[in-house]
């Protein structure tokens, strides 16, 4: 699986960080006279230079890297200050050293490939100039070409192996990149024992054995991996990456760069970046379209993720007039069809540096995202906020040292599931470049330590930008290998178990006025009958009524459904079997204006058996009939309790009006006034169903609430 990278404006920085193009610069001096090399004198000027290229390399420093390199080179002695040469070369051709020259001056002009044409020729001309072929391998290695890099390294060290002393870790690194792990370690371990290296480089050589062999370790172990490419109606000779879906898995987001057709005006690029929509339909996906404005603009966006009601879009565009920094996340929502214009929600979710990627949880309360911000550990690391009560982001939080690393993490995916988080990183142990990884959430919000995702869903390229649909069998990621239809193509595969997080399957409905039958925008909550935790938030479309909700497998639920002017709708349900994915559950909610007689069964209060004691999980039911009553101040209310036929007419009574007491006692305890709450206990006198039967029992087992009096203002 080969990572793909966008050349972009969403990705400018990406590539800056990732695949910065560091080049060794020289400058020329006069024709010198060409002694036979000295030995000590050559070899300590060329490894002090190039010690400091290394260390430069591996310092992380990137854009002013270039020219602190030349200080360094400068400074050691190896290039001619005030035009007069000072170090020796171990060729005796004139033509090679000129050639050699004439590479140092092309690097000094930042242009690589003339220096990789004249140290060439350098080489044609003398097959055993080591400098030639030490700097030819350098910078092979600075431009991300290591297998050409290799040779090159090899060669140097037969010819001087005492050159450059850290030519062996280098020749390991490049092994290590290009997936040779066995060969990595045995190179990295000779560099080890070789000795008289700086402290540092030890710990990055030791560093670099520990990842060889665990990287070897992988690929000796492959996991299962089938990647299948969807067809010609999403993938074209184009590049196709970052997908994203809704929780059905029937609608796909993803992005597509194409080349524009006109010449790029001022600030643009040769390409351009476009959201495209598929929909799977008759067992598979319709011919993607391009979403067109206010989403797409002759600019680039990219890097989107999308809810799990495929209402609300949250995307990364750079360079545009209202960004705070140089990339930033930005929001819109789709309404009756149609997508409202992004908007930048500012600081502090945005900042003066790199934010992009950004990965929203199910409930819609934390964005995950990818930030080179003040206070990061390395240069990209995932952080994290929260939305307050007024729907505003709070102050970004940094995901800490179990996550984050002193390398690159990026592209978080947090499945609907909100305890497993995906992400890529090439600061944990890996295969090569970046890698995708997996990290657990537990009970007490600790994320567990990061798995790699194995071999060969990773590679010694770059893997990143995986996600994973609500059933959590199913995932995608863009890939260039063979057999694809051009560029990078979107690839899906199933997931093995071990790496799959809790499988989720979805609710799909409408909601409606049960009067007018007109379509209504109402609010969904979805929590857990075991602790009451909220899981979800979504709202149906105003212009339809229609929602699209995640549900989990293997949780007792509790769901309520709630719109100013209306009485609540409530309901429980489960999927028992954590290991399945169940059916989706569809239905329509209708809604009963707030008016005087009409009863609300409470089917999320719970009683103790034989007892009017509540059960912990009644209480998301009991606080969201509190705040029905905030909300509509002049509303009066009946609890009503009823019981099935077991028992005699005198205990069911009594036990159906304790229980109703009870829940007028939690209310009246909250703050709502007593005046404004009786209660009564019916016993077994209106059932609803048989009582023939456990299930009719069931249903005839309830608590209900019926509004007694309500002023006309909080009826309409």
């Amino acid at each position: 699986m080969d990572g793909f990278i966008a050349g972009t404006q969403v990705y400018e920085y990406t590539v800056i960080f990732l695949r910065a193009k560091r080049s060794h610069i020289g400058r020329p001096g006069k024709k010198q006279h060409v002694s036979k090399p000295s030995g000590d004198g050559r070899r300590k000027a060329v490894r002090l230079a190039l010690i400091c290229v290394v260390n430069i390399c591996l310092s992380g420093i990137m854009r002013n890297s270039l020219f602190i390199l030349g200080m360094c080179i400068l400074l050691a002695g190896i290039l001619p200050v005030h035009g007069q040469w000072t170090g020796e070369l171990s060729s005796g051709d004139r033509r090679a050293i000129r050639a050699y020259h004439r590479a140092e001056e092309a690097l000094r002009k930042h242009d690589p490939s003339s220096a990789i044409d004249n140290l060439q020729r350098a080489i044609e001309r003398d097959k055993a100039f080591a400098e030639a072929h030490m700097l030819l391998a350098e910078i092979y290695f600075e431009t991300d070409r290591f297998a050409e890099s290799i040779p090159s390294y090899k060669k140097a060290i037969d010819l001087d192996s005492h050159l450059y002393r850290p030519a062996k870790y280098r020749l390991s690194m490049a092994l290590y990149r290009t997936g040779r792990y066995a060969d990595a370690a045995e190179m990295a371990k000779r560099f080890l024992d070789m000795g008289g290296y700086a402290p540092a480089m030890g710990e990055r050589a030791e560093d670099l054995l520990t990842r060889s062999d665990f990287a070897n370790k992988l690929k000796n172990n492959p996991v299962t991996f089938q990647p299948v490419n969807p067809g010609p109606a999403i993938n074209t000779p184009n590049a196709e990456y970052s997908p994203a879906l809704t929780a059905d898995e029937q609608t796909l987001i993803f992005t597509r760069k194409k080349p524009r057709k006109e010449s790029p005006s001022p600030g643009q690029t040769a390409y351009y970046e476009d959201f495209y929509i598929s929909h799977y339909k008759e067992g598979e996906w319709t011919p993607a379209k391009n979403l067109g404005p206010p989403l797409n603009t002759p600019g680039n966006e990219g890097a989107q993720t999308i809810t799990a009601d495929g209402r609300h879009l949250y995307f990364a565009a750079c360079n545009r007039p209202d960004v705070v920094g140089r990339c930033d996340i930005y929001y819109s929502r789709r309404e009756g069809g149609r997508w409202t214009t992004p908007v930048n929600p500012g600081r502090p979710l945005n900042s003066t540096a790199w934010d992009s990627q950004p990965s929203v949880s199910a409930d819609g309360s934390v964005i995950y995202f990818t930030s080179s911000r003040e206070g990061s550990i390395g240069p990209m690391d995932i952080w994290k906020a929260t939305r307050d009560e007024h729907g505003h982001w709070t102050e970004p939080v940094n995901m800490g040292p179990t996550i984050n690393t002193t390398g690159n993490e990026m592209s978080p995916f947090i499945h609907h599931d909100n305890a497993t988080l995906y992400f890529a990183s090439d600061g944990h142990p890996g295969m090569g470049g970046l890698d995708i990884f997996y990290s657990r959430r537990d009970d007490n919000g600790q994320w567990s330590k990061p798995v790699n995702i194995g071999y060969p869903i990773n590679t010694h390229g770059d893997e990143f930008a995986m996600i994973v649909g609500a059933s959590g069998t199913t995932a995608w990621f863009s890939s260039d290998m063979e057999g694809g239809y051009g560029d990078a193509d979107l690839y899906t595969f199933d997931l093995y178990p071990e790496a799959r997080p809790l499988a989720h399957t979805y609710m799909r409905g409408r909601v409606y006025d049960a009067e007018t039958l007109e379509p209504l925008a109402a609010g969904f909550e979805l929590f857990t009958l075991n602790d009451g935790r909220r899981i979800t938030t979504a709202t149906s479309d105003p212009h339809d009524g229609t929602f699209l909700v995640a549900i989990p497998v293997g949780k007792e639920l509790a769901l309520n459904v709630s719109k100013t002017g209306y009485l609540f709708f409530s309901a429980h349900f489960s999927y028992a079997d954590p290991g399945s994915v169940a059916e989706p559950y569809l239905r329509d909610i209708e809604l009963q204006p707030i008016k005087t007689g009409e009863p609300v069964v409470l089917k999320n209060i719970f009683f103790e058996f034989d007892s009017y004691d509540l059960e912990k999980a009644s209480k998301p039911e009991l606080d969201k009939l509190y705040h029905f009553l905030l909300e509509n101040p002049s509303v009066h209310i009946e609890i009503g309790g009823h019981t099935d036929s077991i028992g005699s007419d005198t205990y069911n009574i009594t036990l159906s009006e304790n229980r109703a007491g009870s829940v007028r006692s939690y209310l009246i305890e909250a703050g709502v006034s007593p005046e404004r709450i009786t209660y009564k206990g019916y016993g077994d006198t209106r059932p609803v169903a048989t009582n023939e039967t456990p299930e009719g029992r069931a249903m005839n087992r309830r608590t209900e609430f019926r509004v007694v009096h309500a002023d006309h203002k909080d009826q309409e």
